[in-house]
């Protein structure tokens, strides 16, 4: 039986995860994470980290985050406690949906997750106090191959629910994408 359903979304390769939860009176049981489940929705690498945040103020924006190659990595995104609109670029040069994002819904009721392939960048916005979310990820991080994108590119045009109320100066000063951006080539 399978405890997920993988939904596709209109980016090529970026999934939707469903988590299918197997409940009764005492609670429920969900499965995160399956090697071979997520192996046949084409993530082949195994999970190298993982991380777990907390966002406390509604509003807030992370992101937009991603390794270049040869440190690219596939992420799965889940929220634990609240809510965000959890977005992803396509930065593959080649790509059909080029400099493309797409934002989803996680929330701990929803049971929903973001399966992110390697070439994305990703980031979020709580839309909920005290947001934790958990991430699986295909690669270890490694600083010198960190890549960002600035939330707040007109190029990008991402339509964030909510006012940006609290960024980190860090993310706040990620460059622009510069008009000879040509993409990630994995």
């Amino acid at each position: 039986m399978s405890r997920f359903d993988f939904i596709p979304t209109p980016l090529t390769g970026l999934k939707l995860v469903q988590r299918k939860a197997i409940e009764d009176h005492r609670g429920f049981l969900s499965r995160f994470y399956c090697m071979e489940e997520f192996g046949e929705a084409g993530i082949k690498k195994s999970i190298a980290q993982i991380n777990h945040t907390l966002t406390r103020q509604r509003g807030a924006v992370r992101g937009l985050h991603f390794q270049h190659p040869p440190h690219a990595e596939a992420k799965l995104v889940s929220c634990l406690k609240g809510k965000i609109l959890d977005v992803a670029v396509d930065l593959r040069r080649d790509s059909p949906t080029f400099l493309q994002w797409h934002g989803e819904i996680l929330s701990a009721a929803n049971r929903k997750s973001l399966l992110i392939p390697e070439g994305y960048a990703h980031g979020f916005q709580t839309l909920a106090e005290d947001c934790e979310l958990i991430y699986l990820h295909t690669a270890a991080y490694h600083p010198q191959a960190e890549g960002a994108l600035n939330v707040a590119d007109p190029r990008l045009k991402i339509a964030w629910p909510l006012p940006i109320n609290d960024l980190s100066d860090r993310d706040r000063n990620h460059p622009l994408i510069s008009s000879d951006f040509q993409g990630i080539v994995l």
